[in-house]
């Protein structure tokens, strides 16, 4: 409503706006959807039975309602009709512009990029677009929700970081689509497996970040040596909680290499580290690590 140029009245001080991402994995379980305040829990992570079967299905289902109810087949069809919808209709209502042939193509590059940091320069030579015409794009497909960009974190220090964003989609379904990824199998087999779990990660836990009792924010770690850190969720007074996610089954020590460079360059901000994987217990790996299913997300 906010977006609409004819809207005469705001509703300055009448309202709260609150973003309705796809259905969390939380709100279709019927659970709490209290991941965020578990992160900030004093004390270690209690032990919590994983449930839910594996990911892949979930991701695929995509969080739209509408995808959820529909087969493989008919999801994708579903898809390819809202993404023409939003670029055809919506993109007028909220600007005038002509962009129905490069909105689809950045989307496809979006997707073929997503957790990647967000380079401007390179798009713009890819897709062959101006710098401002390829700002205004992003802007717009930001706009209509379609993607959901994660800042960096950074601290004053004499540290190298990374500024730019990851470029993050709101639903891993919609990634799936634009990878023409419509089973569990091709997932499975796809080089995108990793960064469509990652991106699985960061929808939940944004839409749990949104209904959450505290005020948070999302976003991510990357030093020039190299460490990064997928997402890093920030918590009242600046507390920090790390997150990685890793597809395998299992994981080692060696997996908590960036939570630990975020924990030193954090200091005492730093609550707790977490790497989601593909596994099913709740793991500690010393001081305010813990290795953690994707489904205790949700369960």
């Amino acid at each position: 409503m906010l977006t609409l140029p004819r809207v005469a009245d705001a509703l300055t001080g009448r309202i709260d706006v609150h973003t309705l991402w796809p259905l969390s994995e939380a709100e279709i379980e019927g659970s709490p959807g209290d991941a965020v305040e578990r992160l900030f829990a004093a004390g270690p992570l209690a032990p919590r039975e994983a449930r839910g079967g594996p990911w892949e299905p979930r991701a695929l289902a995509s969080g739209y309602p509408e995808a959820r109810t529909r087969t493989s087949a008919r999801r994708s069809a579903w898809f390819a009709s809202y993404v023409a919808t939003v670029l055809s209709r919506d993109v007028r209502d909220v600007a005038d512009v002509e962009g129905l042939v490069h909105l689809p193509r950045l989307l496809a590059l979006l997707a073929s990029r997503v957790t990647g940091l967000l380079n401007e320069a390179d798009l713009g030579r890819t897709l062959g677009l101006p710098h401002t015409t390829l700002r205004r794009y992003l802007s717009l497909v930001e706009t209509l929700f379609l993607v959901a960009p994660v800042p960096a974190w950074f601290i004053n220090t004499a540290k190298r970081l990374a500024k730019a964003p990851r470029m993050h989609f709101g639903d891993a379904g919609l990634v799936c689509h634009l990878l023409d990824l419509t089973s569990v199998d091709e997932l499975r087999g796809s080089a995108a497996r990793g960064p469509v779990l990652e991106t699985f990660v960061q929808a939940e836990l944004r839409k749990q970040v949104e209904a959450a009792s505290m005020r948070a924010r999302l976003l991510h770690l990357r030093a020039h040596t190299g460490q990064e850190v997928d997402l890093v969720v920030e918590g009242p007074k600046g507390r920090i909680v790390g997150v990685e996610v890793k597809a395998s089954a299992s994981v080692g020590a060696s997996d908590f290499a960036g939570l630990r460079a975020l924990a030193s360059l954090a200091g005492d901000a730093f609550h707790r580290g977490v790497v989601v994987y593909g596994g099913s217990e709740v793991i500690p790996f010393g001081d305010n690590l813990h290795a953690v299913p994707v489904s205790w997300l949700w369960s």
